[in-house]
């Protein structure tokens, strides 16, 4: 039971490396202040691995009886993944959050398998492909186009109350990037911003989560001749 068998070694080995690449992408998580984050996916990575790796060793004394599946505890790591991932989903302000970092939970479980499968090599390809991709992904889905181009927005409200920071504030928790185009004095005591919002949201839930700030008294959609 506690001989150093070719088996045993080959699984520690595999360990190690699951090990390796799970802190890695942990890693890039932390350094990106998500909640789940190097300890949560070191976790994960070993963890579907130990399984794996059980699933595939573990139950010798069962060969002679009936075929083995060595697939068959590694086959519900998905599913058990599934329901961590989905933990670290939130929505706020109509926005869902946490869809990345649930993502690669589920890439690093992925990742734990392979390597208890003995595909090191498939799972250091799939890990450096990951930390290659993201930040080229990222920076292109931050310049992709919207259908229909970002929304110009005249926002009237009362001076002096910090309401603007308010107004930029809630554009960004729905997601959308803000850009004054230009501040005026307005009749009374108001002020009026020109901003142009770009988003994924539609421009009336834009419109009136804006409407809905404490100060705003006006909300008006500029005319640009679409």
């Amino acid at each position: 039971m506690w001989e150093l068998t070719p088996e045993v070694v080959r699984a520690l080995q595999m360990l190690a490396l699951t090990f390796l690449l799970s802190a890695v992408v942990g890693a890039e998580r932390e350094y990106r202040h998500k909640d789940a984050g190097l300890r949560t996916h070191v976790l994960v990575g070993v963890g579907s691995a130990l399984f794996t790796v059980v699933s595939a060793y573990g139950f010798p004394e069962l060969a002679g009886d009936r075929p083995q599946d060595p697939g068959r505890i590694a086959a519900q790591v998905v599913t058990g993944i599934g329901f961590l991932g989905a933990g670290v989903i939130f929505t706020r302000s109509s926005v869902v959050h946490g869809l990345t970092t649930a993502a690669t939970i589920w890439l690093v479980a992925a990742v734990g398998v392979a390597c208890g499968a003995g595909l090191p090599l498939v799972a250091v390809a799939v890990t450096v492909v990951y930390l290659l991709l993201i930040p080229l992904l990222g920076a292109a889905t931050a310049r992709m186009p919207r259908a229909g181009g970002p929304d110009v927005l005249r926002v009237r409200y009362r001076d002096g109350e910090g309401v603007l920071r308010s107004v930029l504030t809630t554009a960004t928790d729905l997601g959308f990037r803000a850009a004054v185009l230009g501040v005026s004095p307005a009749e009374g005591r108001t002020v009026e911003v020109r901003a142009e919002f770009t988003g994924k949201l539609a421009r009336h839930e834009l419109v009136a989560a804006l409407g809905s700030v404490d100060g705003v008294v006006e909300v008006a959609v500029e005319d640009e001749g679409r």
